[in-house]
Formats: C-alpha cells, sequence, structure tokens
C-alpha cells in the first residue's frame, strides 16, 4: 500500500470486469493495466513499485503508463482534501478499467461525472441494502425487500447523504426484537430523511504526463500540455520599454530621500 495520500484510486461508475477490456492496447500496456486493475484503492502505483513486482524495467512502466494516460485510462494530479482545520493538496493516481474521453475527464476534475456514464449492475442504494445484515443481522433483508426500498435509500444517496450515514440511522437503537425488517427500514427511510445538502466543491487538478505541469482538464487533451504535444507555447504579453522606464521612476519617486529615511 502507498503511503497515506498517494497511490490508486478508482475511477467511479466503471463498467464490470471482462476479459476484453484491454484488447484494444498493445500486450505489454494491456498486462500493465489488467495488474493496475486488479490492486485495491490505495495501492502503490509508482513506476518503482510496479517495476518490482512485474517483468518490465522501469522505462517499460513509465512509457506505458503514458500510453494507459493517452488512451483514456489513467490520470495523474492533485486533489485538495481536509485534514482537521487545514486543506492538503495530496497526489492522486486516477484509474479507469473502462476507457474515457477527454470531456469525461474534465466533468470529471470538477467533481461530476457525465450522466451517459455505464451503469453498474446494482445500484449503491440497492448493494446498501442488500449488506445490511451485515451490520445488523436483524435487519437481514430478501432480493424484494430490496428492490422495493432502493428508491428510498436512492432518494437519501441524492440529497447527499453518505453509506456510513444511512447505516447510523437504519441500525442505531434497534428494538430487542424485530418482527417486519423491511417495515422498520421503510418507516426509518421515511421520517428521518435529511435534508437535501449544497453540492460539495472539488478541487482537483490534473497534470502533464510528460512535463508533470498543472492544468485544467480542457487544456490537457490526452494528457498532455501544448509544448508536449509539440504545440508552441504561447509568450506572456510584456511590457513596452518605455512602460517600465516610467514605472521604475514612478517607484523611485515615491521613495523617501536617502537623508530622511530611518536609521537602522
Amino acid at each position: 500500500m502507498a503511503n497515506p495520500g498517494y497511490g490508486k484510486r478508482s475511477a467511479p461508475d466503471q463498467r464490470p470486469r471482462a476479459g476484453a477490456d484491454f484488447t484494444h492496447l498493445i500486450p505489454r500496456d494491456a498486462a500493465i493495466a489488467a495488474y493496475i486493475d486488479s490492486l485495491c484503492d490505495g495501492a502503490d502505483i509508482s513506476v518503482k513499485t510496479l517495476a518490482k513486482a512485474l517483468p518490465y524495467g522501469q522505462c517499460a512502466i513509465r512509457t506505458t503508463l503514458n500510453r494507459l494516460q493517452e488512451a483514456g485510462h489513467l490520470r495523474r494530479g492533485s486533489e485538495c482534501v481536509a485534514s482537521g482545520e487545514n486543506l492538503l493538496w495530496v497526489t492522486r493516481t486516477f484509474f479507469s478499467r473502462t476507457a474515457r474521453d477527454d470531456a469525461w475527464w474534465a466533468a470529471f476534475s470538477r467533481g461530476d461525472v457525465p450522466k451517459d456514464t455505464p451503469r453498474a449492475t446494482r445500484t449503491r442504494a440497492f448493494i446498501l441494502l442488500a449488506a445490511l445484515g451485515r451490520t445488523a443481522p436483524a435487519l437481514s433483508l430478501s432480493h424484494r425487500d430490496c428492490v422495493t426500498l432502493e428508491p428510498q435509500v436512492a432518494e437519501w444517496l441524492n440529497r447527499g447523504a453518505t453509506p456510513p450515514e444511512i447505516l447510523h440511522a437504519l441500525t442505531t437503537g434497534l428494538p430487542d426484537r424485530i418482527h417486519h425488517p423491511a417495515a422498520l427500514v421503510a418507516n426509518r427511510l421515511r421520517t428521518k430523511l435529511p435534508p437535501a445538502r449544497e453540492p460539495r466543491t472539488v478541487l482537483r487538478t490534473l497534470e502533464c504526463s510528460e512535463c508533470r505541469v498543472p492544468g485544467t482538464a480542457e487544456a490537457l487533451p490526452g494528457g498532455k500540455c501544448g509544448p508536449c504535444r509539440g504545440k508552441p507555447a504561447q509568450r506572456k504579453p510584456t511590457l513596452p520599454e518605455q512602460k517600465v522606464r516610467a514605472r521604475a521612476q514612478a517607484v523611485r519617486a515615491a521613495m523617501l530621500p536617502k537623508s530622511e529615511r530611518p536609521r537602522r
């Protein structure tokens, strides 16, 4: 596992794993992508660590990671996270089994996920209900109960509630005997429904795969900045020589005469 603030982060709303996930890549890139995909979130996927686990050198792995970025499977960048009263920028390496285009990564860097992304086989609401019995065995639900209650849990999620918050609301202070688990869950979902929260602002930047210069996703099509794509860099406008002299004279005129300056 990587140090805190580093390591793999899975992109949201990916398709289920399939044998043809990386067949569009060359064999070496497909093998490395499949290995990264098999790792859990937070696993160290730095070049040195991958070189120790795979039969490829660091230069080969670095080249493959850049090609995975160009193919839409990987993006590197930074994300602002809260740590107590402080805001810290930490390194992130986002990996997507499903290849994403630049527009998707641009939306993701703003904290949004495009509406046309593929949906999972089961929604988060259904999975939460199906696993409810692991936290509170007395609340084990049938498949039919999960399907029936799924829209109510989805409403909680749409209002900004997190899965731990939903589990706490459903499992805290349970009676000694529960005759109808589905009815109890439905009642709590209805009576404890929280108000809608303001969407959380995501502070996230991506960086060029070659020179590591940070920028917006729109400025990094294919994961590369303009100069690394061979596009000449735009020079910043400079002041004409006369204006520079005039500004220097104004600064000098505003200074106190040497005889009037306070002595140290």
